[in-house]
């Protein structure tokens, strides 16, 4: 009698449904048998009305209806096959993406989009990381960006594009030319003028539609005679609207994230020919696309960068840095520039970059990109002919308290901060409209409401820049004005606007008065996620998806456990680290 021998096909075959049918249980039956997997419990960064930043237990909120079209698009065009949702406790990614993923931040998640593979970045804690103008050049053309990219462009996300010719209009304004496809886009017979900036070739990206469109170039961006249009769609709208929600219901954690609170002082390489020529091969990978190959800040992707203009480091004007008013930044300045990126803009915060690479990019920056060439045969060498003056001594910030809140309020009074900022600090004083910068670029005055400060989110950082003003902008430096006791003050004030507000949309956070008044208090501790503060009206159980998994089941935690009580109005004990 025969044995039957079954040939490697059929173990194949056998493995392989083994395999789809776990997955399909782990995925996919689990979940519903857990209900821990379906919290909608996070921890999250809040401001206080002191301006301190402090971890807090809350809720995870919904998608929009235009966020969730978005994600919607983010899975019909396969977003997902390269880009991950999970920051997960292993090989530094808590370094490089920031926290650690909590099960609540996937409750509106149906299907949940982890996905099975990391071709390009993680994507979970990409909100609010670059700007709306970033994205969307992303979109145009990654290349732009990152010429090492290998996603593809999705141009059909746009209106376009649409080339059209630049004729001169009654009054004199280069616009482009009335055609069927330009009147789809602007309306010709509207008083309200859109400034549209073409990059060297000619691309436009027209942000809003309905208003009488003038080619504006006041640094020669450009000067052929035909452009080409693009703007965006329902789709791409709802896209971007979807990435800037990712990560943000645990608040405003990028301001407690270590890198982007680094700090730097005289920090110096002296000058090398190899450095720099390192320092051009980093400039062209990373820089190129918006600042440009000349370093005049007009690279392929500026036209999309129509509220922030990449910097112009040709005019060796710098906003941020610790040196006096009127001096050139030094090496520190720049180092904690690129290191933390500027919030709110399309310069994302460049960590991740080694930091040989950063101290490279400075030097190619000073001494080839930052050169008065006017004259091709006498070049001024600004870091070389104006070396920067020793940066300011900042102490120590008096402690914070809310008598410190309401004098800043009343200083902001005294020195017509209002002016320009408003009243509220939304950017909207009587002086807003027709600010320009040093570059003849319109530049609104900073919204303070929506707690994204350019120079970084630390009350000493708000004190630097009322010390020192920002170079090429109209904000002035108040040091010789306004008292050191009166700014720290103003500092205060300025970050209690933003006080217990979402990150993304700048609505109040519904947060009962005595917790209020509790994370208000100085004396309560939450400075990291573990340790989060919980709401007196909540008294359920202070477990998360895995710890609570784990303890059901029997599994022993490794390392100290305290059982974390609710107590009322108290911060976290020692739970598990999630």
């Amino acid at each position: 009698m025969s044995k039957t021998r079954y040939g490697l096909r059929y173990y194949a075959l056998v493995g392989g449904f083994g395999c789809i049918s776990l997955a399909a249980f782990v995925q996919g039956v689990l979940p519903m048998l857990e209900p821990q997997s379906r919290t909608s419990e996070v921890t999250k960064v809040v401001r206080t009305d002191l301006g301190e930043l402090k971890w807090l237990e809350g809720q995870a909120t919904d998608y929009t209806p235009l966020q969730q079209r978005g994600r919607a698009v983010y899975t019909r065009e396969g977003c997902w096959y390269c880009h991950s949702q999970y920051v997960r406790p292993v090989t530094g990614e808590t370094r490089r993406w920031g926290p650690i993923t909590q099960a609540g931040e996937y409750a509106y998640d149906l299907p949940h989009l982890f996905s099975t593979r990391r071709i390009g970045p993680d994507l979970s804690r990409v909100g609010l990381k670059y700007s709306d103008s970033w994205h969307l050049a992303h979109f145009w053309n990654p290349r732009m960006l990152s010429p090492d990219s290998i996603m593809p462009r999705f141009v059909a996300l746009f209106d376009g594009p649409h080339a059209a010719r630049i004729v001169t209009d009654a009054n004199g304004n280069r616009t482009p030319e009335r055609t069927a496809a330009t009147e789809r886009l602007f309306d010709f017979q509207s008083q309200d003028q859109i400034l549209l900036t073409p990059n060297a070739e000619g691309l436009v990206y027209v942000p809003e539609r309905g208003k009488y469109p003038v080619i504006f170039t006041p640094n020669q961006e450009f000067t052929g005679l035909e452009v080409e249009l693009v703007a965006d769609t329902d789709d791409l709208r709802a896209l971007v609207a979807y990435l800037q929600k990712l990560g943000t219901n645990r608040g405003k954690w990028r301001d407690r994230f270590e890198p982007q609170r680094m700090e730097a002082s005289q920090v110096a390489l002296p000058r090398s020919e190899e450095w720099i020529a390192y320092g051009k091969e980093v400039y062209a990978r990373r820089c190129l696309g918006c600042h440009g190959e000349k370093g005049d800040g007009n690279g392929p992707a500026a036209t999309f960068m129509h509220k922030d203009r990449p910097r112009n480091f040709t005019w060796a004007v710098f906003k941020f840095r610790l040196t006096p008013s009127g001096s050139l930044p030094d090496d520190g300045d720049l180092l904690r520039t690129i290191t933390r990126g500027v919030r709110g803009t399309a310069m994302p915060s460049w960590h991740e970059l080694q930091e040989k690479d950063r101290l490279a990019v400075i030097q190619y920056i000073k001494y080839v990109l930052a050169v008065d060439r006017t004259d091709p045969a006498n070049p001024h060498f600004y870091f070389v002919e104006e070396p920067p003056q020793a940066p300011i001594y900042i102490g120590q910030p008096p402690s914070p308290s809310l008598a410190q809140v309401e004098h800043g309020k009343a200083v902001w009074h005294q020195a017509k901060c209002w002016e320009c900022h408003g009243e509220t600090g939304r950017g909207d004083g009587e002086k807003a409209a027709g600010l320009k910068d040093d570059f003849g670029f319109p530049i609104p005055p900073a919204n303070l409401t929506t707690g994204q400060f350019k120079s970084g989110p630390d009350v000493k950082d708000i004190f630097r820049t009322m010390t020192t003003g920002l170079s090429g902008t109209p904000m002035p430096s108040f040091g010789d004005t306004v008292s050191e006791a009166d700014r720290w003050a103003l500092a205060y004030y300025v970050l209690s606007l933003s006080a217990f507000k979402d990150p993304l949309t700048g609505e109040p956070l519904k947060i009962p008065e005595q917790d209020r008044r509790a994370l208000n208090d100085p004396a309560t501790e939450a400075s990291e996620s573990r340790l989060a503060y919980k709401l007196q009206a909540d008294t359920r159980a202070a477990y998360y998806a895995g710890e609570a998994w784990a303890r059901k089941h029997g599994f022993e935690l490794a390392g100290p456990q305290v059982e974390r009580q609710v107590t009322a109005g108290k911060a976290g004990g020692e739970p598990w680290q999630n």
